[in-house]
C-alpha cells in the first residue's frame, strides 16, 4: 500500500467536493541563544532495563540545532546517544561533564532530579 499523507488535521471523512484539508504546519522553531535556553540535566533509569542515561531537556529550537548540540555532547563525553521528543539522551551517568560544557558555552543549565 502507498503511504498516505498523515499530516491532515481534524478530518475523518468529507463528502464536500470543495473541501480543503487543514494541514499540520511543519514550521521550524527559531532557536534561542544559549543565554536564553533553560536546560535541565537529569539521570533517568525508567524503561531502560536499569541502565542509566543522562537526559538534557528544555531545549527550544529547531531539530537540527538540537541534533548538533547532541553530537557535541556525545563527543565531549565519548559515549553514544540520540535525540528523541525534544530531549537529548546520552548514555551513562555523564551529568558533571554535560553541566560543565553547557555552562562554559553560556547555557543556563541546572541539575534536576535526585541522580
Amino acid at each position: 500500500m502507498a503511504k498516505k499523507s498523515k499530516n491532515k488535521v481534524n478530518v475523518v471523512y468529507s463528502t464536500n467536493p470543495d473541501f480543503n484539508y487543514d494541514y499540520d504546519s511543519d514550521e521550524e522553531m527559531e532557536t534561542l541563544s544559549p543565554s536564553e535556553q533553560d536546560l535541565r540535566v537529569l539521570i533517568d533509569r525508567k524503561q531502560r532495563k536499569g541502565k542509566e542515561v543522562t537526559l538534557v531537556t528544555g531545549f527550544v529550537g529547531s531539530e537540527d540545532d538540537l541534533k548538533d548540540l547532541a553530537k557535541i555532547l556525545k563527543q565531549k563525553c565519548g559515549v553514544g546517544g540520540s535525540t528523541k521528543d525534544g530531549e537529548i539522551i546520552i548514555q551513562g551517568n555523564q551529568i558533571t561533564k554535560i553541566l560543565d560544557y553547557l555552562v562554559s558555552e553560556g547555557y543556563k543549565a541546572k541539575k534536576s532530579g535526585g541522580g
